[in-house]
């Protein structure tokens, strides 16, 4: 049944992904380096907005710590779940395989300087986040039987549409809704199931595994683990991940940190190797462009601030004030791509494994460099990987559900027909290829910020001014 599964979904995935690469990935050529327009369009937007508000990421970081913690928690305010678990479950469809397979693809292709673009990308889109996630709890939407619909696809259509733009911001909001559709099976779905379950069969004998060429089989287990979470829900999800989500981040880094402190004299080569590649114009090894290009995609496939996905979860906190889970969204490409992604990096660089002219990619390099200071890690990473790309299935599928609905209405045919639909692209994604996979995801989630972001251009005057009132000079 399973059989050639793999060529049979290449086949048919591959003009899709052609086409939407080749609209949104048009790129020029500098250095010999092909720069994809979608790149600008990220961080111009991250830097005129960090301008625009006066580097809010800067001043408001203390009352980010503040929300995040429950100081404005009231559980009479309206939503589904509190700010930390809204926060824990955007940071479950962020944290994940883009940490540790993505680190290791952006370094493969752009050197150990790829690692200081996407701590420079992350910092400046920490302001984004906040612009599009505040919008996306301004301009929320309350059912009634309690659920919450927000996010991008409502500042686009309600947003836009209270500035006079209404048919402009239906179209926006349903090509947004698409693409968050299909992003949700590619980026949130398939990547994270296929590379959890090569990581499984890394652990267990790589070729010689007993689940080598059986990624239908740990695809269909995954499919059974996310279903019996998603049922319940963002409640259930919230739940889940307030839990998960802190102790898989704890347990991840602490490994880096024994692999990066075993490696302590390492540290000033490592740094400098890192900082000279960031910046050389040697294109062999990256170099300034090719290390530019990987960090701010990787960057922006990590966190995802410009793409619009995390405000849909945000939406859902109980809040009687969008700013304040705005602010709290900074802390998102922080510990995403600030902290994670530059331990994963670290360890990938500090122990040379990139280096290796092996033609291995993505969760293996990383594996190998975890093997390459523990022998036994590979059957913790595979553990941690599983967990990493289980949280992110379980975001995404509702990040999907809401843009579904969204088109489709909120009737339980709607809502069950997506899920299963969902479920059987976790199957899928664990028999697929990595390349496949990847310009798949990528072309669908960076689709994504163009509707998003022309909003957010739209919408950022009448958040500057809800900025002002909160500091009491409007």
């Amino acid at each position: 049944m399973f059989e050639n599964l793999d060529y049979k979904i290449e086949t048919f995935l591959k003009p899709i992904s052609d086409l939407i690469t080749n609209v949104v990935f048009g790129s020029f050529t500098i250095l010999g380096n092909q720069i994809p327009f979608i790149v600008l369009w990220l961080v111009f937007a991250s830097l005129y907005f960090s301008f625009y508000f006066n580097f809010v990421n800067i001043f408001y970081f203390k009352r980010a710590l503040k929300v995040a913690f429950g100081k404005y928690d009231n559980p009479n305010h309206p939503g589904e779940i509190t700010h930390f678990q809204s926060f824990t479950a955007a940071m479950s469809g962020t944290i994940g395989l883009g940490n540790i397979a993505g680190v290791a693809v952006a370094i493969s292709i752009g050197g150990p300087g790829a690692m200081l673009w996407m701590i420079i990308t992350a910092f400046f889109g920490m302001t984004l986040k906040f612009v599009e996630v505040s919008l996306g709890h301004k301009y929320r939407v309350i059912h009634e039987d309690g659920t919450v619909s927000g996010g991008a696809i409502r500042y686009l259509s309600d947003g836009l549409g209270q500035l006079g733009y209404v048919k402009i911001g239906k179209l926006l909001a349903v090509f947004f809704a698409i693409c968050c559709i299909g992003g949700s099976f590619g980026g949130g779905n398939m990547f994270q199931a296929n590379q959890a379950f090569q990581q499984i069969v890394e652990a267990t004998g790589s070729q010689n595994s007993p689940f080598y060429n059986k990624g239908w089989l740990g695809g269909l287990i995954f499919a059974v683990i996310v279903g019996a979470i998603i049922i319940g829900g963002i409640k259930s999800i919230g739940k889940v991940t307030e839990k998960l989500v802190p102790l898989m981040a704890f347990v991840y880094i602490i490994s880096c940190l024994y692999i990066i402190l075993s490696n302590f004299s390492l540290l000033p080569e490592t740094f400098g190797k890192i900082f000279i590649n960031a910046f050389s114009i040697d294109a062999s090894v990256g170099g300034l462009i090719g290390s530019l290009i990987a960090g701010v995609k990787r960057a922006v496939f990590s966190n995802e601030s410009g793409i619009g996905s995390a405000p849909i979860a945000y939406a859902a906190a109980k809040s009687d004030n969008h700013l304040n889970t705005g602010f709290m969204s900074l802390l998102s490409p922080v510990v995403d791509t600030i902290i994670v992604c530059s331990m994963t990096a670290l360890v990938i660089v500090i122990t040379g494994v990139y280096e290796n002219d092996s033609g291995i990619q993505g969760v293996e390099l990383t594996s190998r460099a975890f093997q390459s200071v523990l022998s036994w890690f590979p059957t913790i990473l595979a553990l941690a990987i599983t967990l990493f790309a289980i949280s992110t299935l379980i975001t995404w599928s509702y990040y999907g559900l809401r843009c579904w609905t969204y088109l489709f209405g909120i009737g339980k045919i709607s809502k069950y027909s997506f899920k299963l639909i969902f479920l059987s692209f976790t199957v899928i994604g664990a028999s697929m290829n990595l390349e496949s996979v990847i310009n798949f995801s990528d072309s669908m989630i960076f689709a994504m910020s163009v509707p998003n972001i022309i909003g957010l251009y739209f919408l950022s005057s009448e958040l500057k001014k809800d900025i002002t009132k909160l500091e009491g000079k409007y």
